[in-house]
Formats: structure tokens, sequence, C-alpha cells
């Protein structure tokens, strides 16, 4: 049977969810962790463990490694797998301490780990520390989502997707076949490539594109950003389509001379234009001096400041 729902006040509680099927751990943890002001929630087997985890968020799992069915290690590495519940840390609980079951811990997404017999001080420090950095890390991608940044971070070990805001998840299932948190071949192969460009000085390539949107992307290294062995992007769409429908309606121009003007204000010369709209440099040309002609310039630069000022600051974005 599902366990009922649960509400809580985050407001006056942070939450710690137990998982452990021995029932004098889970209540030597509980009577501590209630007793320094923690909402306690309890499971007694994995597959508890993950429904409570979805359904109520817990700030932090103190989760045991070894128990019938479902062991802590593949707990871990499911929740990790679930874009809901991935950025919750975990503080594994285990009498295993060889160097390889370690090891196994934190590559399944644990981010610390107390040994068996618990002593409550131990880990009420621990979960502190790890609560702090939770709670800074919600902060920022709260602060990210309300401006609407499309933001991921991408673990180079592995390839990992460890966090994303709703508007980078929602251009990356639009953009590549997301079946999981790994990250795409075609976005690690960027990521690859956008490094090799940033050795040598150049730009980053495009990213991806589908018609007349593209998807471009800022790459900051680990040294940036202060977290070793992460890689955050920036996410940004352009939607060449709505664009050059607002230019075609403003100046009264056919659907080609807009398509030239929008490409001149983004610094393209008419062979590049002409590459991108399968036509030669002259016939480009041609539309341009008609475009000129209907604005009442007669530079590049002249034109292409009007096509700006009327796409306003957004440029190409949608």
């Amino acid at each position: 049977m599902s366990p009922a729902p649960i509400n809580l006040d985050r407001l006056t509680h942070d939450i710690v969810l137990i998982v452990d099927d021995v029932p004098e751990n889970l209540s030597l943890l509980h009577d501590a962790l209630d007793e320094a002001g923690y909402a306690v929630l309890v499971a007694t087997h994995g597959e508890a463990a993950l429904e409570r985890a979805r359904q109520c968020r817990p700030d932090v799992i103190l989760l045991d490694a070894v128990m019938p069915g479902m062991d802590g290690f593949e707990v871990a590495r499911r929740l990790k797998a679930d874009v809901l519940t991935q950025a919750i840390p975990i503080v594994f609980m285990t009498g295993l301490t060889e160097t390889e079951h370690v090891v196994a811990a934190f590559g399944a997404g644990v981010a610390d780990y107390v040994t068996k017999p618990i002593r409550p001080p131990e880990v009420l420090a621990r979960i502190a520390a790890h609560m702090q950095n939770a709670r800074q890390m919600k902060q920022a991608r709260s602060a990210l989502d309300a401006f609407g940044q499309a933001t991921l971070a991408v673990r180079d070990s592995d390839d990992r997707l460890l966090w994303q805001t709703p508007l980078a998840r929602r251009l990356l299932r639009d953009y590549f076949d997301m079946r999981d948190d790994r990250c795409p071949p075609t976005l690690k192969n960027w990521i690859e490539a956008a490094r090799q460009a940033a050795r040598e000085g150049r730009e980053a390539p495009l990213l991806a594109s589908q018609g007349q949107r593209r998807l471009l992307a800022a790459l900051h290294d680990p040294s940036q950003t202060g977290h070793d062995g992460e890689w955050l992007l920036v996410l940004r769409e352009e939607n060449h389509h709505a664009a050059i429908e607002a230019l075609l309606t403003a100046f009264r121009l056919t659907q080609r001379e807009a398509e030239v003007l929008y490409w001149v204000s983004k610094g393209k010369t008419n062979k590049d234009i002409g590459d991108i709209l399968g036509a030669s440099p002259r016939t480009v040309n041609k539309h341009l001096e008609h475009v000129f002609a209907k604005l009442g310039v007669e530079t590049r630069t002249a034109a292409a400041n009007l096509a700006m000022s009327r796409m306003g600051s957004r440029g190409a974005e949608d």
C-alpha cells in the first residue's frame, strides 16, 4: 500500500527522510532529528523511499546502504536519475568502510557517508552542513528560474546531468532525445568542441537547430564556477521565424526581403546569406536593394540598425 500524502510546513521545518530497515536505528535517528527541530519522514525499504522522496522532496536523505531487496546503492542511483529528486543530498549510513564500497557510494551519487554504529551528534553536524549547501543551491536555481534562465550542470567524469532549470529541461527535450539523466551525445560532442574553440580563441559552435529555431549555448568551466568537475551551460534559443515575421510586417517587405534583412542585422555577408537561403549573392544583393528603398536607407549598417530597433532588445529570441 502506498503511504498517505504528508503535508509538511517547509517554512518552519527542514525535512529529513530516514531510510533504514532496522527499527532501533529509525528510533534513535528520529528522536535526535526531531529534538533538533527537523520534520522527519521514515521509510523501511527502497521502494517506499523512492515514493516518499518524490512525494515530499525532503531537504536531505539519510540512506542505509544494506537493506533487503533494493539496497541503498540502487536507491541512490534511482534518486539521482529522477529529475524530481536528483538535487536532494544523500548521506549514506553504512558499516561497509572498505574503499570499493565508499567509491561505489559516491559513484551512485551520495554526497557524504557516516559509519555505523550511528552517532547522532555526527549525523546532525553532517546534515546541517549539507542542508546549508542544498538551501543555497536551491535559492540560486530558484533565482535562475524566476529570470527565465535555461541553465544546467554536467558532471565531467561521467557526463551526468546534475541539475537543470525547467526552461533548460524543456529545451533539451525539444532538441534532443532525452531518455535519462545522461548528457545526450550531441551535447557531449558540443562540450568538447566548445572547449577546443575556447582554447583556440574562437566562438563556440551552434549547438542545434530545428528549421527556423536555433539552440546556442555558453560553456563555463569548473574553475570559473567553483565546482570542480562540473560544467555549467547556459542555453539560449533563437527563433528566426518570429523575428522575420516582425520585419515583414513592420516594413512591408516580401518574405525573402525580410529574411535578407534579418540576416544582415546578424552581420552576415551576401555570400553567407546566399548559403543560408539557397540563393546566389547576386540575388541577395537585388533583394537588399529593394530593402534599402523600402526602408529609405543607403547602407547595410543603417538597415541593420533599423531592423534591430524594430525587433527590440530581444533580437531573434522568442
